[in-house]
C-alpha cells in the first residue's frame, strides 16, 4: 500500500507582508494625520486635537535616507521626509529626526525652502543650547587642524569646510588677517550661530574683522537673510578692515571681501598650483606656458615662477584686473614675462588651435585648464563632459610633444573615470597620447570624507603629453 504524500509547500507563494509599524509616540504627536505638501515638497504633520500641548515637533524620514544617515551620511532630502511637524510660519531650526518605525537617528538643522532640507548635527537629541556648545567645540576642533598649515609662506586657508567639519552648512576662510563666514543653511540663520562664530574666531585667531558673505545663489534657495556689507565683527571699528593681502607658497595675493567669486582665491587649488609648477620645471615644459580660466592668476603666477612666458585667460575683466595687481605684488619673485586676455575661452582655445593646425601659431609647453564647475546637477553632467572633452581636445591639440597638461574639474556630479574618460577621448581625437602622473584633489584644509561623497568634488589629472 502506497502512503499518502505530504503536501509539497508552495514555494512560489509569499509570505504575507508584518503589519507596518507606527512611529514611536515619544517622537511625533498621537494621531498625527498627513497633510499635502508645501512648497518644498515635504509633507506636514499636523498635531492630533488630542495631542499633548508640549509635543516635540519632529520629522519621519523614509527608509532610504534612514539608512544614507546610518552609513554616515548627514543629509536628507525633502523628498524623502514621510511627514514632518512644524509650524510652517516660524519654524524651528532644530528638529529630531527618525525613521519609518519612529527610531530616534539625531537632531537635524532644519531648511524649509531647500532640497536639503536636513542636515544632521548631532546623533542625539539636542536642544539649542547643546548645540551652540556643539558648534564652538567642532569650530575650535577644525582650526586646530588647519593651523599646522598656516605658515610663514601660507597664511590662507579654508578654516572650516561644512560636512566635512561636521559642521554642515557653515564654510569659513581665512584670508590674511581677515576672516570670512559663510552660513549656507536656514538653520544657522541666527544671531547665537553668529555669536558663537565671531567668539570662537576671535579666541583662535585674533583676525582684524570677521566678516560674512554669503553664496548669493545658495542665499536665495535656502531662503536667508541678507546680511549687510559691515563686519560682523572689527578691531577697529571706526574704519574696519574689509581687504588685504595673503600668501599662498610664498607667492601675494591681494583680497577684498566686498569682490570676488566665492569668497575671494580658489584656497581649494593651492597645492596645485605648486604642483603645476613644480612638473613643469621636472619635464622642462617651461618655455611657454598657458592658464585657461586663470580667475585671478593663481596658477599663471606660480607657472611664472619656472616659465620664460605665461599667458592667463579669463572672461571676467574684474579677474584680470586683480591678476595685474597680484602679478605686480610678485613681479620681484618671478622670471616670465605674464600677459592677460580677455575672453572666452572655448573660442580663445578654438581659433588659437585652427591656427596652429593651418601652420600658424604656435605652440605651448605647459597648458593649465581649470574650468568652473560645468555640471551642478546629475542633469547636467552628460552636457559637461562634452564640454570637458571640447576644452582638453584644444588643448591637446596646442601642447607640444613632451609637454604637460593640468587639466581640472570641480564638479562633485563628475567622478574620476568621467573626466579620465573624457580626457582619453579628446587625446583619441587629436591623436595625441597623454601619460597620467598624477591624480591630485584638493588642498587638505579641504578634507574629503569617505561617508560623504560630496566633499571630495575637486579633481585634477596632470598629464604628459606625446
Amino acid at each position: 500500500m502506497t502512503k499518502p504524500r505530504k503536501p509539497r509547500p508552495d514555494v512560489n507563494r509569499k509570505a504575507p507582508r508584518p503589519a507596518p509599524k507606527t512611529p514611536s509616540p515619544s517622537t511625533f504627536p498621537p494621531g498625527a494625520r498627513a497633510a499635502r505638501p508645501n512648497s518644498a515638497g515635504v509633507v506636514p504633520i499636523s498635531p492630533h486635537p488630542q495631542a499633548p500641548a508640549n509635543a516635540a515637533p519632529g520629522a519621519r524620514i523614509s527608509r532610504r535616507a534612514a539608512d544614507r544617515l546610518r552609513s554616515g551620511h548627514l543629509w536628507v532630502y525633502a523628498s524623502d521626509i514621510e511627514a514632518i511637524d512644524v509650524d510652517e510660519t516660524d519654524p524651528q531650526a532644530l528638529l529630531p529626526v527618525a525613521d519609518n518605525r519612529g527610531l530616534l537617528l539625531g537632531t537635524a538643522l532644519y531648511s524649509p525652502a531647500s532640497q536639503i532640507a536636513l542636515r544632521i548635527v548631532s546623533r542625539d537629541a539636542i536642544a539649542e543650547p547643546e548645540w551652540l556648545q556643539l558648534l564652538a567645540t567642532r569650530l575650535r576642533t577644525a582650526i586646530a587642524r588647519r593651523k599646522p598649515l598656516l605658515t610663514a609662506e601660507t597664511n590662507a586657508c579654508r578654516l572650516v569646510f561644512s560636512e566635512a567639519d561636521d559642521l554642515p552648512g557653515l564654510v569659513a576662510d581665512k584670508y590674511g588677517e581677515l576672516v570670512i563666514l559663510q552660513l549656507l543653511a536656514r538653520g544657522l540663520d541666527s544671531a547665537s550661530v553668529r555669536a558663537a562664530c565671531i567668539s570662537v574666531f576671535r579666541e583662535e585667531l585674533e583676525p582684524a574683522a570677521i566678516l560674512e558673505r554669503p553664496d548669493p545663489r545658495v542665499r536665495e534657495l535656502e531662503g536667508l537673510s541678507a546680511p549687510g556689507m559691515a563686519p560682523l565683527w572689527a578691531r577697529d571699528t571706526e574704519q574696519p578692515q574689509t581687504g588685504t593681502s595673503f600668501r599662498l607658497n610664498g607667492l601675494e595675493f591681494l583680497y577684498d571681501a566686498n569682490a570676488g567669486q566665492k569668497t575671494g582665491a580658489f584656497l581649494d587649488q593651492r597645492t596645485n598650483y605648486a604642483a603645476a609648477s613644480e612638473w613643469a620645471a621636472r619635464l622642462g615644459a617651461t618655455e611657454r606656458a598657458l592658464d585657461v580660466f586663470c580667475y585671478q592668476g593663481g596658477f599663471a603666477l606660480h607657472l611664472a615662477r619656472n616659465c620664460r612666458q605665461v599667458t592667463g585667460v579669463d572672461a571676467s575683466r574684474a579677474s584680470l584686473e586683480v591678476a595685474e595687481q597680484n602679478l605686480a605684488a610678485n613681479q620681484p619673485r618671478l622670471s616670465a614675462n605674464v600677459d592677460w586676455v580677455e575672453g572666452d575661452a572655448f573660442q580663445i582655445l578654438r581659433d588659437w588651435s585652427d591656427v596652429l593646425g593651418r601652420g600658424g601659431g604656435q605652440q605651448y609647453d605647459t597648458i593649465v585648464l581649470d574650468p568652473p564647475a560645468f555640471a551642478k546637477s546629475k542633469r547636467a553632467v552628460e552636457g559637461a563632459l562634452r564640454g570637458y572633452k571640447e576644452l582638453n581636445l584644444r588643448g591637446l591639440k596646442m601642447v607640444r610633444a613632451g609637454g604637460l597638461l593640468v587639466t581640472c574639474s570641480c564638479s562633485h556630479h563628475v567622478g574620476w573615470s568621467d573626466l579620465e574618460g573624457a580626457v582619453a577621448s579628446a587625446a583619441a581625437d587629436a591623436h595625441r597620447r597623454v601619460r597620467l602622473l598624477e591624480r591630485r584633489g584638493a588642498a587638505p584644509d579641504h578634507p574629503v570624507i569617505l561617508n560623504l561623497p560630496e566633499t571630495e568634488y575637486l579633481k585634477c589629472l596632470v598629464l604628459e603629453v606625446e
